[in-house]
């Protein structure tokens, strides 16, 4: 299981300023769909109310319009001279008298009519066509209750009144007089402007007046913006959202007649784009706050739970001495304050620990060593005692001394290896050594002592550089135990004894290979090999060589490995690194092994 690194992950502070900054905006986009509909479902609401409203209006002031001008018309109607004019029964009389009344009117559209519908005399402003104008005002006459005429393409809006000789119950008909006024920009604006609208009137689908610019009128297809006659519905006009209402006018003469009255989106959109803005402003504004929010709110939180980490760190790390933070909130100072009662018991618990620890190993190696050490004691003792015999030759003498020095070599080999095991972990005093001079010298020793005599060790020769930066003392007793224990085991297997040493190289690395033809290493202690006082199925040592292969090893940059184990067969392999980067250049590309 890999430890967590420090580093990894998110910081609290950036995280709760990340967040608080998330919900804003989240909350600043949910604000804007939310008052974005809100608005544009209560401005379609209001212009439709408004445009409602304002055709209303304009249809009001139409009215009010049209009354003035059947006022007008009844006026005239009813002046002498006009009646005069009209009983002379002579055309031309008649024509060269309707330009001064229609002068006296001051309206677009003039014209005299004879009571059975012949146009004696017409007018009418932009229209210089009178043939194409008589035959358009005839169809007035076929058209009673009509209010608007559309002539060469112009809209005039026009009242017909009687003119009779006396008193309309019992007088005579004398003529028709028309009179009207034309329909254009001019005056749809300033109806238009009483109405707080854009309109237009539509002659058989097409414009025949409207306040609208021509450039947006060209290009607009309105039949297919209000394909019905009473219709509402949004229109675009250069680049401009609308929304229009029409009605039909019963008053055309001959051809179907509508208005159309436009209320623009502008207002509303602008509104919606200025509370855009205000959310924006106020959402930026909230995220520099809760920014600074949070960055004061880490002084005394964040602050406080990241030194508390870094005690336990400091703690993990075996510094006890680091100081717990004091501040910050409730929850904190409870948790720094359960964290020093749980350093000082688990120091406490550590400290309890190691002294048994401690007494287990001295119990432990007492034990292990107590009976070699007797052994070898007891050895020394008997043979002192015969050796104090005046009737022994001197072969015997010889042979007894030789019993007692052998005692004694081991007696100071057990030392060694205890003394050994006791200082591992000091320094460690490296020198350039060759590795091949430090295995000969331990198969030297290995093969003096007894438990080497009757095994064959084999040395097979490197001819690489096997220099590196090592402890030679140290490395010579680490080998030295592998191959004692290897000749060990080779005496206790079933065919002849032998023990093979082998020495490789790499470019950062030096290895020895130790191989005996034992029985092999027990399953029971495979697993507990290199822990101390570990001798199963041996008859004597203190259990201390693999651990102390082991602890040199470690102190040389490298292990000591079981390669494999069966029955004729066992192999340890020692690696240490070589700390000296100079000699890689030194290494041969192959090596060649010699018997020795």
């Amino acid at each position: 299981m890999t430890d967590p690194s420090p580093g990894n992950g998110i910081r609290t502070r950036v995280l709760l300023q990340v967040s608080v900054a998330l919900i804003i905006l989240v909350t600043m986009a949910c604000s804007l769909v939310v008052i974005g509909r809100s608005l544009r479902q209560r401005a379609a609401a209001q212009l439709h109310d408004d445009l409602q409203n304002s055709l209303q209006t304009f249809q009001d002031l139409q009215l009010r319009r049209r009354a003035s001008l059947e006022r007008e018309n009844r006026l005239l109607a009813a002046l002498p001279t006009l009646r005069a004019l009209m009983t002379t029964h002579d055309a031309r009389t008649v024509q060269e008298g309707a330009k001064d009344f229609r002068s006296l009117s001051g309206n677009d559209l003039f014209a005299l009519v004879n009571p059975d519908g012949t146009i004696v005399a017409a007018e009418a402003q932009g229209i210089q066509n009178q043939e194409q104008l008589r035959r358009e005002l005839g169809s007035i006459m076929t058209h009673p209750g009509k209010r608007y005429l559309v002539a060469s393409g112009k809209l005039f809006e026009y009242s017909v009144e009687p003119v009779y000789f006396g008193s309309p119950e019992s007088g005579t008909l004398l003529a028709y007089v028309i009179d009207g006024y034309l329909v254009d920009r001019r005056l749809m604006q300033e109806v238009g402007r009483g109405a707080g609208a854009e309109a237009l009137f539509l002659a058989d689908d097409h414009v025949a007046a409207s306040t609208l610019p021509e450039d947006r009128l060209l290009t607009q297809d309105w039949s297919a913006a209000f394909p019905s006659r009473s219709s509402d519905g949004v229109v675009l006009i250069g680049g401009r959202r609308y929304l229009g209402a029409t009605r039909d006018l019963p008053d055309g003469a001959g051809m179907p007649l509508r208005l159309i009255v436009l209320k623009s989106f502008d207002e509303a959109e602008e509104v919606e784009r200025e509370i855009r803005r205000i959310v924006l402003l106020v959402s930026l504004l909230a995220v520099l706050g809760g920014s600074a929010l949070m960055i004061l709110l880490a002084r005394t939180v964040t602050s406080p739970l990241e030194r508390l980490a870094a005690a336990v760190r400091a703690f993990a790390g075996g510094d006890r001495r680091y100081q717990l933070p004091e501040g910050g909130p409730q929850e904190l100072r409870y948790l720094s304050h359960v964290l020093a009662e749980m350093r000082y018991d688990i120091e406490k618990k550590n400290h309890a620990l190691l002294e048994s620890e401690r007494l287990a190993t001295i119990g432990r190696m007492a034990s292990s060593v107590s009976h070699d050490l007797r052994h070898y004691l007891a050895a020394i003792y008997a043979n002192s005692e015969f050796l104090a015999s005046s009737s022994l030759t001197t072969e015997e003498r010889a042979e007894l001394f030789e019993e007692i020095r052998l005692a004694v070599d081991g007696t100071t080999d057990m030392l060694d290896s205890l003394l050994l095991f006791g200082s591992t972990g000091t320094a460690v005093r490296r020198a350039d050594t060759s590795m091949q001079s430090v295995v000969h010298r331990a198969v030297a020793l290995v093969r003096a002592h007894p438990d080497g005599e009757t095994v064959n060790v084999h040395v097979e020769e490197y001819e690489g550089d096997a220099t590196g930066e090592i402890d030679a003392r140290q490395m010579e007793r680490a080998i030295y135990n592998l191959l004692l224990n290897a000749c060990q085991a080779a005496a206790e297997g079933d065919a002849s004894p032998q023990v093979t040493v082998a020495l490789s190289g790499e470019l950062s690395s030096i290895s020895v290979t130790v191989s005996d033809s034992g029985p092999g290493v027990p399953d029971a202690i495979r697993h507990s090999l290199f822990d101390p006082f570990v001798s199963k199925g041996k008859q004597k040592g203190t259990g201390l060589g693999l651990t102390l292969a082991s602890s040199v090893a470690h102190e040389h940059g490298g292990s000591v490995e079981l390669i494999s184990s069966r029955a004729g067969e066992t192999v340890f392999r020692i690696t240490i690194e070589r700390h000296n980067a100079g000699m890689a250049s030194k290494l041969p590309d192959s090596s060649t092994m010699v018997s020795q």
